[in-house]
């Protein structure tokens, strides 16, 4: 069948996970990551993620802005700067107010202009999500935010991908899925989406029962992959 429904990964597909670091680093107050701060961005990145994963498989969810802050934390004692609380007040307000990547507003005007749906689907609370759209600007380009918290769980849970025919009543087969996280459009393959995944860093394919059936480098080639 033909692609219906486009749906996105938030945090690294659609916004720029690294710039509350990059943005607190160019400030003279913070001066102490101005070096390392791709460093500290990594970090709280994969902590964040791992949490996540833990939590799922444990059964002890919580909404992911405590996973975000309890990344940070680790983070900040990992880099020998936990004793700055300016430094992580900072860094978590610059999280609400995430940039979308260069490219990002064009590409979903034209899944848009095409009549497609274009959804995000996301680990994000639904008061993160609404900061991040709002911040990026790309409010209007987007039908829905579909957050996690409605089945409380994670992804790559199938509950979570589960919730975008619930949304829009279409099938499996008609639902490109983006993201920038190779072990999601991973499950999301073995769900049954087709799936692209935005592989920025040129990173190696995970060893997973699944793959990704398409690999970009951003994300200026989706609506061509969505058949317009």
């Amino acid at each position: 069948m033909p692609i219906t429904t486009c749906v996105f990964d938030a945090y690294g597909t659609l916004f720029d996970v690294a710039a509350a670091a990059r943005e607190a680093a160019r400030e003279p107050a913070f001066a102490a990551i101005a070096e390392t701060w791709p460093q500290l961005a990594e970090y709280w990145r994969l902590k964040q993620l791992q949490y996540s994963w833990l939590r799922a498989v444990t059964g002890a969810h919580d909404d992911f802005w405590q996973v975000t802050q309890e990344g940070l934390d680790w983070s900040l004692e990992k880099m020998g700067v936990a004793d700055d609380p300016a430094l992580r007040e900072r860094l978590l307000a610059l999280y609400w107010e995430l940039q979308a990547f260069a490219e990002v507003p064009a590409m979903l005007r034209a899944l848009q202009d095409g009549g497609l749906n274009t959804a995000i689907l996301s680990n994000g609370s639904p008061a993160m999500l609404d900061g991040a759209v709002q911040s990026a600007g790309i409010s209007d380009l987007l039908d829905v935010s579909l957050s996690v918290e409605s089945v409380g769980v994670f992804k790559p849970h199938a509950s979570v991908y589960d919730l975008v025919g619930q949304h829009y009543g279409c099938a499996k087969d008609e639902v490109l899925f983006v993201s920038s996280n190779g072990w999601d459009a991973a499950a999301a393959t073995g769900y049954g989406f087709t799936t692209a995944w935005v592989n920025r860093g040129g990173d190696p394919v995970d060893r997973l029962p699944w793959k990704p059936a398409h690999q970009l480098r951003d994300l200026s080639g989706i609506p061509a992959l969505a058949g317009l």
